[in-house]
């Protein structure tokens, strides 16, 4: 079966309404004269920045500027973790923090995603955020008890995670993200660069030519 046919009608269809508005979204912050392909390098892949997989050969390396509580990342959520499936072992994924000011929760939840990662729960968090979304997504009310259950239903120690999720490094951790995004010419979310190069993809399909074209 081929690569497209493996992706979903459905989620392709949810993602190309996405990615469309986003694009009309993030117009004005397209930048025609990137940083210099070094600059780029440092800034989209630092050496604490999370991998959710690893390629062997390091060729093609996919990055994603997200906020948890955005539900255009939400509904590009599903696509991302299909690409992760039919390209394992040969594209590095990377997440990067990048929480809207506007989204009450976002910075809350990727303290969260961050304390989970000092236990090695950075990919069940990550996706924990993405599956329960509609619970605490679009409130003006802190979510951080909420957070800290899922803490405990994926059988984090809750000291240990409290003392993270409190820590300013922590957020000085995300801030860290964003200032990198901001560099990058991120405006909004989610936002995709592959080997170093912003795209702007209108489909999956889109997303998989571009990786294709970059494994040659």
């Amino acid at each position: 079966m081929s690569l497209n046919t493996r992706i979903s009608v459905g989620i392709a269809a949810a993602f190309a309404v996405v990615v469309a508005i986003l694009l009309v979204a993030n117009a004005a912050g397209s930048d025609d004269n990137p940083p210099a392909a070094a600059a780029v390098d440092e800034r989209l892949v630092r050496p604490d920045s999370h991998k959710l997989d690893v390629a062997a050969d390091n060729k093609v390396t996919f990055v994603e500027f997200l906020d948890f509580e955005c539900e255009s990342c939400r509904a590009a959520y599903p696509a991302i973790e299909q690409l992760r499936k039919d390209y394992e072992g040969r594209v590095t994924f990377v997440v990067r923090y990048f929480p809207i000011p506007s989204h009450f929760n976002a910075e809350r939840a990727a303290r969260a995603v961050e304390a989970a990662s000092k236990q090695g729960k950075f990919e069940q968090m990550y996706q924990k955020m993405y599956e329960t979304q509609a619970e605490w997504g679009e409130q003006r009310v802190p979510a951080d008890t909420r957070f800290r259950g899922y803490a405990k239903e994926l059988g984090l120690d809750l000291t240990a995670y409290d003392q993270a999720y409190a820590d300013p490094a922590t957020l000085e951790r995300i801030r860290k993200d964003v200032a990198d995004g901001e560099a990058l010419g991120v405006t909004g979310t989610p936002t995709f660069f592959l080997n170093g190069k912003k795209l702007q993809p209108e489909s999956v399909q889109d997303l998989v030519a571009s990786i294709d074209a970059a494994l040659g």
